[in-house]
């Protein structure tokens, strides 16, 4: 596993307390408020229902302590780290109103995430010991891109372009619009500046032709044949980052590697995978432990 950078708190703290609100609403936690005495303290585990990879722990932690800071946390693996089912992530110890109000929102944001990375990694090893690396695309929940192409990297993932901003991709309506590829590719060039990279999405060899003219930085190699991205690649020949994109899977994605491309794109990882399933459980022989003046 590499080291893996957190996710500055300024970028995390505003969207689990915007989640929190979310899940609070006009007046709390009305349930747990009224059932459980105000003193009362428990200790719960966050357990592993399923194998794979933990992600948004850090989330986790902000869930809790933004809810009540007298919630104490321990860690019982790292970030990005494998877990097995049954396996313990981390116990939390305070004051039980205030466990049982954060469980929800820390529990959302750690299983999706960690869903990811596992759905992640299982592309990452199915295409183990060739050069292509598994890249994640825009296809993400609004609002929570940075947090699931987080994810994509504590999977052991890289990440494509981020938002609109940071590259150039030319795509099919883009083409049709303009006219052509390389009418596009022009006009692209001469608005843009000169650390912005250029990449054209193909679906045949005769387009990759004009945009491999043009000088482009990238060709995205979009719903071709196994056999036409081995053409593709050998057309290319190393000047241009090769992409390919289009219904990737486990099965397939060993087959696409093999080709030689340089990054495979994946939407379904950000916008599909399913969530680890991981639970917020109490000991069968606990009872609330009450405060004693």
């Amino acid at each position: 596993m590499t080291s893996l950078a957190p996710l500055p708190q300024i970028i995390m703290e505003p969207i689990v307390r915007n989640a929190l609100l979310e899940d609070l609403g006009r007046a709390g936690d009305i349930t747990s408020d009224a059932i459980i005495p105000a003193d009362c303290k428990a200790t719960l585990s966050l357990n592993a229902r399923q194998a794979g990879v933990v992600a948004g722990l850090d989330l986790v932690m902000f869930a809790f302590l933004l809810v009540d800071p007298g919630i104490s946390i321990q860690l019982r693996c790292p970030e990005g780290g494998k877990i097995s089912t049954g396996q313990t992530i981390a116990i939390v110890n305070g004051p039980a109103r205030s466990l049982l109000t954060a469980e929800r929102t820390a529990l959302n944001f750690l299983c999706k995430l960690s869903g990811i990375a596992t759905a992640t990694a299982t592309l990452v090893n199915a295409v183990r010991g060739h050069n292509a690396k598994i890249v994640c695309t825009r296809k993400t929940t609004p609002g929570l891109r940075v947090l699931e192409k987080y994810a994509v990297r504590a999977g052991g993932g890289a990440n494509h372009r981020f938002a609109l901003d940071d590259a150039v991709l030319i795509k099919d309506n883009h083409i049709a619009i303009a006219g052509d590829i390389r009418t596009a590719i022009e006009r692209a060039r001469s608005a843009i500046g000169h650390m912005v990279k250029i990449e054209v999405e193909v679906d045949r060899l005769d387009q990759l032709e004009i945009a491999l003219a043009a000088g482009v930085d990238a060709v995205l190699l979009d719903n071709m044949s196994v056999e036409d991205l081995a053409q593709a690649v050998a057309m290319v020949g190393g000047r241009a980052i090769t992409e390919a994109s289009g219904r990737v899977t486990r099965a397939s994605a060993a087959a696409i590697a093999a080709t030689g491309v340089d990054l495979i794109s994946v939407g379904w990882l950000t916008h599909s995978a399913p969530i680890l399933d991981i639970g917020l459980d109490m000991p069968a022989d606990r009872n609330c432990n009450r405060h004693l003046n």
